[in-house]
């Protein structure tokens, strides 16, 4: 094809490669899944973003060696291809595509809603426009080539850190003067394992609270176009998971601390923008427009770094014939995928029109610990000498994953189950067209 290469260019460092994470994770996991997680586990919040943070340090160490060893993009789909049954390195690219499709329209609906709230509209319909029209102009950006992307990412995380510092800061006076009284008894074990709910409730937040850890995974899907990847990708992902786990902990002590768990959750269940009106709590009333302004920008990476992300293993899949082959083309002038590029954003669209922003986002919590699960499964493939990490940190991420992903709701891993059915319907298709393009060949 005239003006196509299939190979990308090595051009991030470990602050790109940092900054990639950070704006994966860094955004509705901090302003929209918190909110959610508090409607779920109440109290036990502090609990379950503590847990998700165990969970997803060993998978984020599990990720980074398999990377270091096998720098190319896709991820887990290219792992499982090379140390497990291929069957396995399919499932986890289709599980991967469906998780951080509805993770990136869960990013589209919630900046939505917050923009739309600034200026006090409101409605399902311009909700779900505004969605696609933003959708549709960070497709655009990801087309203008890895570089230029990835300093508008470096701006907007930079915009979204100083504004969660903002109200850690302005917030954390409130939070401690009332402390006594909303803090206490926050981790308690009576809380717990005072009821089956308890527990039950308690399992459910912590796979909600894992997903949004997991942008660390966007470095590993970058595998083929950073620098030195043997050391980049490990350092980038523990000192992501480190600098997010920081944040995620302190907003949540902040916000509990400000108007207690009971409310917080409350308020989780009313409005999408959940610190938007615990920061109106502040005595600084100019935090909460700080707040929405961090939230909007916030949304923009996340829902940017999904795209290039999808788009990688879209690549990665349609070089296999797992996906259509056209989207394995790569510009030459921009070394962007572009036809991948297109099919992902047309796939977060179509989510998008769901509407439901608890509803995607627990289906990607499903999604997503499956593919985590089949993760940890590769990286006890590895040999001795390929390690980087103890193998006992692959074993607890593929319990935990396979655990949590039967927490979220029935009928959601239900659904959850019935897509894997129909992946592996559509690879054995696929699979006999590869078959039969062998024999032609």
């Amino acid at each position: 094809m005239t003006g196509q290469t299939q190979e990308l260019h090595r051009g991030i460092g470990v602050w790109g490669a940092m900054m990639m994470g950070l704006g994966s994770i860094v955004g509705t996991g901090v302003f929209v899944s918190i909110a959610i997680a508090a409607g779920i586990a109440g109290s036990n919040l502090i609990l379950a973003i503590a847990l998700a943070a165990v969970v997803a340090i060993c998978n984020g160490l599990s990720s980074a060696q398999l990377a270091a060893n096998y720098p190319v993009s896709g991820g887990t789909y290219e792992y499982g291809y090379r140390l497990l049954p291929d069957v396995f390195g399919f499932i986890a690219g289709w599980m991967f595509l469906l998780a951080k499709s509805a993770s990136a329209a869960t990013a589209a609906l919630g900046l939505s809603g917050y923009l739309l709230l600034s200026i006090d509209q409101d409605g399902s319909f311009v909700t779900k426009a505004l969605a696609i029209g933003v959708l549709a102009l960070l497709t655009l950006a990801t087309l203008i080539g890895i570089k230029r992307t990835n300093g508008i990412n470096i701006a907007i995380v930079s915009v979204t850190l100083a504004t969660l510092v903002c109200f850690i800061v302005k917030g954390s006076p409130l939070a401690f003067a009332n402390s006594s009284e909303n803090l206490a008894g926050v981790v308690s074990l009576d809380r717990i394992f005072g009821s089956k709910d308890s527990w039950s409730s308690l399992l459910h937040a912590t796979a909600l609270m894992f997903v949004a850890y997991t942008g660390y995974g966007r470095i590993a899907t970058l595998g083929e176009e950073v620098k030195d990847p043997g050391r980049t990708i490990p350092l980038a992902v523990v000192t992501t998971l480190a600098v997010s786990m920081l944040l995620y902990i302190s907003v949540a002590l902040v916000a509990v601390g400000t108007v207690g768990a009971e409310a917080f959750a409350e308020a989780s269940k009313e409005h999408i923008a959940a610190l938007r009106i615990v920061a109106d709590r502040f005595s600084q009333p100019w935090v909460g427009v700080v707040v929405s302004i961090g939230a909007t920008t916030a949304m923009l990476g996340v829902l940017l770094n999904l795209i290039l992300g999808l788009s990688r293993v879209m690549l990665a899949m349609a070089r296999r014939n797992d996906m259509p082959q056209q989207c394995a083309a790569v510009s030459q002038s921009s070394g962007v995928p572009i036809p991948a590029t297109i099919a992902v954003a047309a796939i977060i669209g179509s989510i998008v029109l769901i509407g439901d922003i608890k509803l995607t986002w627990t289906f990607s919590a499903f999604a997503v610990l499956i593919y985590y699960s089949i993760t940890n499964l590769c990286a006890l493939q590895l040999k001795p000498e390929q390690r980087i990490f103890p193998i006992w940190t692959a074993w607890i991420g593929l319990l935990a994953c396979f655990t949590l992903a039967f927490w979220v709701d029935r009928q959601v891993w239900l659904v959850g189950v019935g897509f894997v059915v129909l992946g592996l319907f559509w690879f054995f298709v696929a699979g006999r067209q590869r078959t039969g393009d062998t024999a032609e060949g």
